[in-house]
């Protein structure tokens, strides 16, 4: 895997975009793996009785996501410093979520990079966030 050259790096650079298929699959083993036993992750009678149309994908997952997301485009060479995200429409099974990515600011000093990413599915933006990662 490369590395993302930092001296190349210019603020208002695209991330290449990324589609995750979403599935109960994905939603209830990453709910699990993360030890989050709350039924409307898995349980999709529960999710219903709360109002949801189908099980949704935690934050958890949603966070982890957005780390691969930036370090896929780093390369090993990436070190998340921060990642802070906001949730809004929900994850549900057979709605894909396509993830992009903006350079918003450049640190010389430290080698670091200021993203704003965004994960949308059809029903709207599922994840808004800012992540600073530093190359190294």
């Amino acid at each position: 895997m490369n590395s993302v050259d930092f001296s190349r790096i210019e603020v208002g650079d695209r991330l290449p975009e990324l589609s995750i298929n979403i599935t109960a699959k994905l939603i209830t083993g990453a709910a699990i793996a993360s030890r989050d036993y709350q039924n409307v992750h898995h349980d999709q009678d529960a999710a219903r009785a709360l109002g949801s149309p189908n099980i949704f994908m935690n934050i958890l997952t949603t966070n982890g996501f957005v780390g691969r997301y930036v370090t896929d485009w780093t390369g090993p060479s990436g070190v998340l410093k921060t990642v802070s995200i906001r949730l809004g429409s929900p994850n549900y099974p057979g709605n894909p979520m396509v993830m992009n990515g903006e350079v918003v600011s450049k640190d010389d000093t430290d080698r670091s990079v200021k993203l704003k990413v965004t994960g949308k599915n059809t029903i709207g933006d599922h994840v808004i966030g800012d992540v600073v990662v530093r190359l190294v």
